[in-house]
């Protein structure tokens, strides 16, 4: 039985990974920090918090796993500045703060690409919260690198849905690790990770999250 944290439970992907995680029998409770109060249930602990000043001494992180949809685009931030605060200094926060309540596994969201020496400003960030939060020591580590993600978001983004609709007509000639991953499928298998405590580190491409479980 599980106590699993959530970060990024308002997302895309967030949202499946706490509806799964909730239905789960394995899991005893969740807690997912948020701006905003989520729909109360009698697993979610759901703490109210400033993301900027979140509160290190909380009994609330206490946990065995913990699971990161935590995510911005460079055009929602509106600058690189503040892009990096939330993918790095946010993600990497709240890893940190798992780790040191006892969560021994880490399940994250990254994207396809991923490298700290990348010349995309996007990717490099990616690349460089993945070599963070692997430092933290984590027993269990899981990273997720998806492509596009697909599903219904709460603030629609038009050239994002244009690209989909693009990628899903020419799903059959498109390479596998350019093709559209499901929310649902980068949740389940975020859950699952966290859940299962594999030691090491696992990287997951897009092909393998496409792949039949």
């Amino acid at each position: 039985m599980s106590r699993v944290l959530l970060c990024g439970a308002t997302g895309l992907v967030g949202r499946e990974v706490l509806r799964m995680a909730l239905d789960d029998a394995a899991v005893t409770r969740v807690v997912a920090p948020t701006r905003r109060p989520l729909p109360a249930h009698p697993k979610l602990v759901n703490p109210v918090v400033d993301f900027e000043q979140l509160p290190a001494d909380a009994a609330w992180w206490q946990a065995d796993a913990a699971i990161c949809t935590l995510g911005t685009t460079l055009r929602d931030a509106g600058s690189p500045a503040a892009f990096r605060r939330v993918d790095f200094d946010y993600v990497l926060t709240f890893a940190r703060l798992a780790r040191a309540g006892g969560a021994q596994a880490f399940a994250l969201t990254s994207s396809w690409g991923a490298d700290v020496a990348s010349r995309y400003f996007y990717l490099r960030i990616k690349g460089e919260v993945e070599q963070a939060v692997q430092a933290l020591g984590y027993p269990s580590l899981t990273v997720l690198r998806p492509s596009l993600i697909g599903g219904e978001r709460e603030r629609r983004r038009l050239r994002e849905q244009l690209g989909m609709r693009v990628l899903q007509a020419l799903a059959p000639i498109v390479p596998r690790h350019w093709r559209i991953v499901p929310a649902p499928r980068i949740a389940q298998a975020l859950l699952q990770s966290a859940l299962a405590m594999t030691p090491g580190c696992a990287v997951i491409s897009p092909e393998q999250l496409l792949s039949p479980a």
